[in-house]
């Protein structure tokens, strides 16, 4: 049960998520932490969840559903994207709920993910881009051993203001 913990079960996005998905991928708010600018149609979402049994190697990107074992309810996604098995590495995201941030849960997932990259996909490293105004983010990958290995200068522009983008690896 790698992709298990005390309190956090990761899975495979099912048909029953769809709306859940199509809720999350449509909130404007979360648009600007991942780099997108158009909503997603639900027959895009239901599309990407029936072609989601394709194995990795294949889509280059992994998303798994966050369940909060205790109340048996989705309450995130983790996601691995830009997968490199020459390289052996991947991008790693996290959406969690507000309502269930600040309890642990991001490092718990992040924690289980980093386990199987490692473990069941041989990976050496994991990267991500972060804002360097989601404090929240930074602080979460921070104290999972992420290092801050580069700035990309004005790399965003939001409200007519650029921001930069901090780049964090962890090599596993």
């Amino acid at each position: 049960m790698i992709l298990k913990s005390k309190n956090i079960n990761l899975r495979a996005p099912e048909p029953s998520d769809i709306e859940l998905l199509y809720n999350w991928e449509n909130d404007t708010d979360i648009w600007r932490i991942s780099n997108t600018i158009v909503p997603y149609s639900q027959f895009a979402i239901e599309q990407y969840v029936l072609s989601s049994t394709q194995d990795i190697y294949t889509s280059r990107q992994l998303r798994l559903m966050i369940d909060l074992i205790k109340e048996n309810i989705s309450i995130g996604v983790i996601d691995l994207f830009d997968y490199d098995p020459l390289n052996r590495r991947s991008g790693v995201g996290i959406l969690i709920l507000k309502k269930y941030r600040n309890m642990g849960y991001a490092s718990e997932s992040l924690a289980i993910v980093e386990k199987y990259t490692k473990e069941i996909l041989n990976l050496h490293q994991l990267w991500c881009n972060i804002s360097e105004h989601n404090i929240a983010s930074i602080k979460l990958f921070e104290r999972a051993n992420y290092i801050n290995t580069g700035i990309k200068k004005d790399w965003m522009l939001v409200n007519d203001k650029w921001i930069n983008e901090l780049f964090f690896q962890k090599l596993l």
